[in-house]
């Protein structure tokens, strides 16, 4: 990427509203800025668009939505925001908290009631740190899913998608007023689009060892599980302009990575009564922490890796998830009919697993904290048939990046806004605190979603009370 006077842009095209990224957040924004009567076009290095979203399990969480209401959900944006901020132990900026908390439940029923996509709440185990049940997806819980639907949306309202098109280069004024971009085509043919406003929805830096090693040396190492074009563009564009940055270390880890297989198993293994075994058949951390601050606990393992064990009754929920079904289908996920079969299968001491489940059922029983602090009183009984899975370390994406307000506007480091910039999703800094530990589950769509939508709207220059 790089950053060039705006005099030397030769723009054959112009457009209003030039967006980075058609991932959640560039379809967000892309939809909200069309609907304010816009011209809006999206430039997306892939062929078709996918992004970080399409890896993940495509969901959002918000607070007070009417699904809530119609499962019998009483929750709250203030209870969001508490759930946020105590994640990452208040180290994040309160004014964004809150405009993300309180814009969530609006995002979500605009994108149900006037773009059809069919959300349902996530109802039948919790996510670590949320107070409620609050996670939104589509019924197959898959963010490739959420993808298509939001393409499909932007196909209804008639946005503009240009696919295999690197964004390069960016044209900019003194002031850091962006005039104008410039895409790369797969044959080398190069053509510069003007815009009147400029939205960075192309992630974060995962994808950029040198910039992971600086900034987060311990997880460098680990699998990066994220999109390879999340090389850092917008974190550079935006440095280049006089942006602010904040929390550079922060990212979104996992340690629940079926190995060697690569695919995701969701943390509702362990929400419902799972744990993690090492090679020598010990339990070594408090696992009901979260799945981001889980990836450093498995790395620091032997060989990197972990056992996760669960029973039947875990996998028929963690089945609602396609990747928990091509994990299956994969034959990831092991099952025997004895805890003392299963440590077998698994490569584990012979009396691994009945040790820590009649470890776990003594604590339960006494009502005392296992090693490590977990609650066993939280944990229901394992029971025949037991499963597991092989698992390590994965870094997903980052969570630090450029400041921006409410509205997805990017500031300096004095507070004030470059004159026609946005960004939201993994392109700004998110609410996850300075590292891995403040990640609460969804924080990387909460941003993408509720920041995309108010990136269009504001720059489309929206009423702010909309929001």
């Amino acid at each position: 990427m790089s950053l060039l006077p705006a005099a030397d842009a030769r723009p054959g095209l112009e457009v209003d509203t030039l967006i980075v990224g058609a991932g959640a957040c560039g379809m967000v924004a892309a939809l909200a800025a069309a609907e304010a009567g816009r011209e809006v076009l999206v430039i997306e290095r892939d062929a078709v668009p996918a992004g970080s979203t399409a890896l993940s399990a495509g969901l959002i969480p918000a607070a007070g939505t009417r699904l809530q209401r119609d499962a019998w959900i009483d929750d709250s944006p203030g209870l969001f925001a508490a759930d946020i901020q105590r994640k990452a132990k208040d180290q994040n900026d309160p004014d964004l908290v809150a405009a993300l908390a309180e814009g969530a439940a609006p995002a979500i029923g605009w994108l149900a009631e006037r773009h059809g996509i069919g959300f349902g709440v996530v109802g039948d185990f919790d996510y670590p740190g949320h107070s409620r049940r609050r996670m939104h997806g589509l019924p197959d819980r898959s963010g490739a899913a959420l993808v298509d639907a939001l393409r499909a949306a932007c196909e209804r309202a008639g946005v503009d998608i240009v696919c295999s098109a690197q964004a390069e280069t960016l044209f900019a004024t003194p002031d850091g007023r962006v005039t104008a971009l410039r895409l790369r085509r797969p044959d080398g043919t190069t053509e510069d689009i003007g815009c009147a406003r400029l939205i960075l929805a192309c992630n974060g830096y995962g994808g950029d060892r040198d910039l992971v090693g600086r900034h987060m040396p311990h997880i460098a190492d680990a699998i990066y599980f994220g999109h390879p074009g999340n090389t850092g563009d917008a974190l550079r564009w935006g440095q280049a302009l006089g942006a602010a940055t904040r929390h550079l270390g922060a990212y979104q880890g996992h340690g629940n990575v079926a190995h060697p297989n690569g695919i995701l198993i969701t943390w509702a293994v362990i929400t419902e009564g799972g744990f993690q075994l090492n090679a020598a058949g010990e339990r070594f951390w408090d696992e009901s922490q979260g799945y981001s601050e889980a990836a450093r606990a498995v790395l620091a393992q032997p060989l990197g890796q972990a056992v996760t064990v669960f029973d039947e009754r875990i996998a028929a929920i963690a089945r609602q998830f396609a990747d928990f079904r091509a994990a299956e289908a994969q034959g990831a996920i092991r099952r025997a009919d004895t805890p003392e079969a299963l440590a077998e299968v698994m490569g584990l001491p012979r009396d691994a697993v009945a040790r820590q489940l009649a470890a776990i059922e003594a604590a339960r029983v006494d009502a005392q904290p296992l090693p490590f602090g977990r609650d066993a009183r939280a944990m229901t009984p394992l029971g025949p048939p037991f499963c597991a899975v092989r698992v390590t370390g994965a870094l997903f994406h980052t969570q630090g990046g450029l400041v921006t307000d409410g509205a997805g506007r990017v500031l300096r480091p004095d507070g004030t806004p470059l004159p026609n910039l946005w960004a939201g999703g993994g392109a700004a800094c998110g609410v996850s605190g300075s590292a891995d530990a403040g990640y609460l589950s969804g924080n990387g769509l909460l941003s993408a979603v509720v920041l995309g939508r108010r990136a269009g709207m504001a720059a489309a220059g929206s009423d702010a009370k909309k929001y």
